[in-house]
């Protein structure tokens, strides 16, 4: 297998868009362990928290001196992408259902051309697949049973279930249900798979049985502490960071924010992120007459940048596999109030980091809230036990040497 020289460790991460020119030299089983390319439909780097996963996990990869790559649709030529891109656009306008469809299976076409460029020769190497679309590429274009493929389950509980919450798909409808069985028939084919939360490991076992005798393991999300901590920074009101999209519930954000206002404790609200409801939202603000509280950023690189100059970090998503945004928060010492769906109560303990509050009554929450941020002795102390869990538990150092060590260890099966 060709790969790139490794780079000195940097916060450039290695990609390319044009596979083939990087690749200059041959891997040698003998003198290394072998590489590591990760699989992924997306754009390298984003806004979400797969894209995220991605560059931490590419980061420590490079800094730990392991031989790696990321392999996207993207590094295909221009000239046979891009037009399938243009395809995708117009179907959406004429039926979403058609342009999921076409995402799907156009990204996972082009992804596994790319690999298949890079798995030609059948040598060693492990496959780090991001989602069920691209381990179905990456079976399609190994060459060898030595190209060892593990899948990171970073959605939830569903992709089915998250492109009908987007409203693109029906539930229940034909693409829903196969989207559900294609997922059912791959990933127990994979060598390995990792479960960013036990509540997902729980929900892939019970819902796909024949994953329980696949080799897993619980490895939650991490980044690197790239966090210089200014106690004496002045701080003020929330942040909340994602897709503005109906899973991502921020309407509810808004109703506790205008909750705060009744209650005559005013709370401000940096709302960073770029979506389909934001419009929506915008009109929330206007009608509640909230506009001095909310402030809305827009798509910001680097958006956990912003964090450290608020006071806490708010969080009210119907549904997460994990919350990697949660861990950047924590590490910037921001206590944490967010609902405890899916994997997030395994991300931090209720009255510890953060506080779990409910998703069916914003004023219960406000109150709640409101309680802890005029609590200085509260907020200094969970700020504190945030930064601490996040040290010891999500920091890459710690979290990525398990990360490789499981990889490995698929790999040496």
């Amino acid at each position: 297998m060709l790969l790139p020289d490794l780079p000195q460790p940097s916060d450039k991460l290695l990609v390319s868009n044009s596979i083939d020119t990087k690749f200059t030299h041959t891997y040698q089983p003998s003198n290394m362990k072998c590489p590591i390319l990760i699989a992924t439909i997306l754009r390298p780097s984003g806004s979400t928290g797969v894209q995220s996963h991605v560059q931490s996990v590419q980061r420590w990869l490079q800094q730990s001196g392991r031989r790696s790559l990321i392999v996207t649709p993207f590094q295909s030529p221009k000239w046979q992408f891009y037009p399938a891109l243009g395809i995708r656009r117009v179907l959406d306008l004429l039926s979403p259902t058609a342009g999921v469809w076409w995402y799907r299976r156009g990204h996972g076409f082009f992804l596994g051309c790319a690999l298949t460029r890079l798995l030609r020769d059948g040598a060693p190497c492990i496959i780090y697949a991001q989602c069920p679309v691209s381990a179905a590429a990456a079976m399609a274009a190994r060459k060898s049973p030595l190209q060892v493929i593990v899948t990171v389950v970073h959605f939830n509980e569903s992709h089915a279930v998250e492109w009908s919450n987007k409203g693109a798909i029906a539930l229940n409808g034909s693409l829903f249900k196969a989207i559900q069985k294609m997922e059912s028939q791959v990933l127990p084919k994979v060598d390995g798979l990792i479960f960013v939360s036990e509540f997902m490991r729980q929900l892939i076992q019970v819902s796909v049985t024949p994953c329980r005798q696949i080799p897993s393991r619980v490895i939650p999300n991490f980044t690197n502490d790239q966090t210089q901590l200014r106690l004496n920074l002045p701080r003020s009101g929330l942040i909340t960071i994602g897709t503005l999209e109906p899973r991502k519930n921020h309407r509810y954000a808004l109703e506790i924010v205008f909750q705060t206002k009744l209650l005559g404790q005013p709370l401000s609200l940096t709302v960073v992120g770029h979506g389909p409801d934001r419009a929506e939202l915008e009109n929330l603000v206007a009608t509640w007459d909230i506009q001095s509280q909310v402030h809305f950023t827009g798509f910001v690189a680097n958006a956990a940048s912003l964090m450290s100059s608020h006071q806490a970090y708010l969080h009210v998503a119907k549904m997460e596999s994990f919350g990697i945004v949660l861990i950047e928060a924590m590490s910037h010492g921001l206590p944490v109030f967010a609902a405890p769906v899916g994997g997030i109560s395994e991300v931090f303990c209720n009255g510890v980091e953060g506080l779990h509050i409910p998703l069916n009554d914003a004023r219960a929450a406000a109150v709640a809230i409101l309680r802890w941020i005029n609590d200085a002795e509260q907020m200094r102390s969970a700020g504190a036990a945030a930064r601490r869990t996040f040290l010891e538990k999500y920091e890459a150092t710690k979290v990525g040497t398990k990360l490789v060590e499981f990889l490995d260890e698929i790999a040496a099966r």
